[in-house]
């Protein structure tokens, strides 16, 4: 694991509450969305990449999803997580791990991503990303949020891409194509707004 990363995100979720952090939402209506369009049964399997203290996991218990994966960095924003969820924790898989070093022991039917692929930022680690979902994806989707072109160049002082559909379809080209995608601004706990691509690509079996 990337000890520098780990440490950059535990020192986040150690000193900031949700509310003072750029990507809260208190309801991800747009990644609801997309799960919902996807039309996976209830129990199909489902992960949360870069889940972090998401509220998505609580919603989807809600909804009757029963086979769910939250993975994050940061072991502290997972533990608040549980402590969020309070006896419900226990229905949920949790895996603490940078998302490259991640090996999967199943395959998704879904795989939610809503930024934390836009923080890999070389040509590399682009790469071993699309060879693990590719993988771990099997006739599923694959849910993408990254900041657009017009979003922001950083986020929690770390650079990040940005990409408008043509450019994201590219890194996947080949193995997913893309089902819907639409651009959003998310209003920030601050009151400020980031513009957000979102995607749904559907798994393309060569």
């Amino acid at each position: 694991m990337n000890d520098q990363l780990k440490k950059h995100w535990e020192d986040v979720y150690h000193t900031k509450s949700p509310y003072e952090v750029s990507w809260t939402e208190p309801k991800p209506e747009r990644s609801l969305k997309l799960i919902h369009n996807t039309q996976a049964p209830k129990n199909s399997p489902i992960i949360d990449i870069g889940g972090g203290d998401s509220l998505l996991v609580d919603y989807l218990l809600d909804e009757g999803y029963s086979d769910i994966t939250v993975l994050d960095i940061s072991a502290k924003a997972i533990e608040r997580a549980k402590n969020r969820l309070g006896e419900k924790a226990a229905k949920i898989t949790w895996l603490v791990s940078d998302i490259l070093h991640f090996e999967p022991e199943k395959q998704y039917s879904v795989w939610h991503d809503r930024a934390t692929f836009h923080f890999l930022t070389t040509v590399d680690r682009k790469s071993k990303y699309r060879y693990l979902v590719e993988n771990a994806v099997a006739d599923g989707h694959l849910i993408m949020g990254t900041f657009s072109l017009s979003g922001p160049g950083q986020c929690s002082g770390l650079a990040v891409c940005q990409y408008d559909i043509s450019a994201l379809a590219d890194v996947f080209k080949g193995s997913f194509e893309v089902k819907s995608h639409f651009y959003a601004d998310h209003l920030t706990p601050f009151q400020t707004s980031q513009n957000f691509l979102f995607a749904d690509f559907i798994k393309v079996n060569n």
